[in-house]
């Protein structure tokens, strides 16, 4: 079981946003694995459904950005889009990495004893998509390591109706006037959180109602440049991980994350 809570995982989590995406194509293997041999636990990946009713990994509801392919995955199958190169837009020496399947990812997490926060992108198809989950939860037998994610927390409410045991993360660019009572309204687990709008007293209402909390860290190029001009945000995080109140680091930079852990986890 991935335990959510730093406290009963005993140890602070690191997120590999879209895999190791500083230095490898976003949602691909090669970024997945990369991303391990820097020291995740776990990752945060995105999926949509192609016309033939397979999840696919794509941030976006288009091929156009990651790959060297045109249109929109819901018109596409799953075999069209894995056959496209997702790769040497990034660096020609991706050429050739492929759109993984989400099949292939449970299983890779599972073996890797990974946890997976998956962010559902797709509206249209989300029903057909929920039920194409279940399914490949239940094959996989990932259930353990999953947790579904999404800005719209009426969609997870959905989810989680219609798959029993599934966790669920509402993504949040807010700070919510009662953060306690938002998460035990919502049937949340956990609480997904940009650094900019975060502080400590939120984290400890989260946990309050028994709720995990992901923060998103910037690249640390874009820390250096606050500290250039004397802020301290890296240290101002680390504060945060010492104290208790946040339960994952998340971004695109494993080997920075995995430091600031390191450095400052009281466990």
């Amino acid at each position: 079981m991935f335990h959510l809570l730093a406290s009963r995982a005993n140890r602070i989590h690191v997120c590999a946003h879209r895999g190791n995406s500083v230095d490898r194509p976003e949602n691909t293997m090669a970024a997945f694995q990369r991303a391990v041999d820097l020291g995740c636990d776990s990752l945060e990946i995105d999926v949509v459904l192609s016309a033939d009713n397979e999840i696919v990994l794509l941030h976006d509801l288009t091929v156009d950005r990651t790959t060297n392919g045109q249109g929109f995955a819901e018109d596409l199958s799953a075999f069209e889009i894995t056959a496209l190169d997702a790769g040497s837009k990034f660096h020609p020496g991706f050429s050739g990495e492929r759109v993984p399947l989400l099949k292939q990812v449970l299983e890779f997490a599972c073996d890797q004893k990974l946890g997976l926060f998956c962010e559902i992108k797709d509206r249209g198809n989300e029903d057909r998509l929920i039920a194409r989950l279940a399914e490949l939860l239940e094959s996989t037998g990932a259930m353990d390591s999953f947790v579904a994610i999404s800005f719209d927390h009426q969609q997870l409410d959905k989810a989680k109706n219609a798959i029993p045991g599934l966790r669920t993360e509402g993504i949040t660019h807010s700070r919510h006037v009662d953060p306690a009572g938002f998460v035990a309204t919502s049937g949340l687990d956990a609480i997904a959180v940009e650094i900019d709008r975060f502080l400590p007293e939120d984290g400890v209402a989260f946990h309050s109602a028994g709720v995990s909390v992901r923060c998103h860290v910037p690249r640390q190029g874009s820390l250096e440049n606050f500290e250039r001009y004397g802020r301290k945000p890296r240290s101002i995080v680390g504060d945060w991980v010492a104290r208790g109140v946040l339960d994952t680091l998340s971004g695109d930079d494993v080997g920075y994350l995995s430091a600031l852990a390191e450095e400052y986890s009281p466990y």
